[in-house]
């Protein structure tokens, strides 16, 4: 089997895996997106409470979607995860700034990139996981 065959070869069952991995924090993104763009109380209260000005909701919204948008297309995956790598990051170090529990942007973190591991072949070449 040829180097571009092995590369492509992805069963089906970790194909299922990693869209049901993906899945989880691309809901949880749209919605948080969802949420910046309806601007509602809860959101308001939450960008005061985090020091930030009302003005950012809208950019924040238009930039979660985008980096999402770039995470569900194949060709782009990858950038999608690097870029929705530094926004969950953010999302992180903003959670840990003002003593807030701070795992559900981790684990979104985490799920990305277990996601696309099990259904983009390209990723096993970089990050060759090993049986012993």
């Amino acid at each position: 089997m040829s180097a571009d065959a092995q590369l492509t070869a992805v069963s089906k069952g970790r194909l299922w895996a990693g869209r049901i991995a993906s899945a989880l924090p691309v809901l949880m993104l749209l919605m948080s997106a969802g949420m910046k763009f309806t601007g509602g109380p809860d959101v308001m209260q939450g960008m005061a409470k985090f020091g930030y000005p009302e003005s950012l909701v809208i950019p924040l919204g238009i930039t979660e979607l985008a980096c999402t948008i770039l995470y569900l297309i194949p060709q782009t995956s990858v950038l999608g995860a690097i870029l929705l790598t530094g926004f969950l990051g953010g999302a992180t170090a903003t959670h840990v700034r003002v003593g807030d529990v701070f795992i559900a942007p981790v684990i979104a973190g985490v799920l990305v990139w277990a996601g696309l591991y099990l259904r983009d072949p390209r990723l096993h070449a970089l990050i060759p996981l090993r049986k012993s």
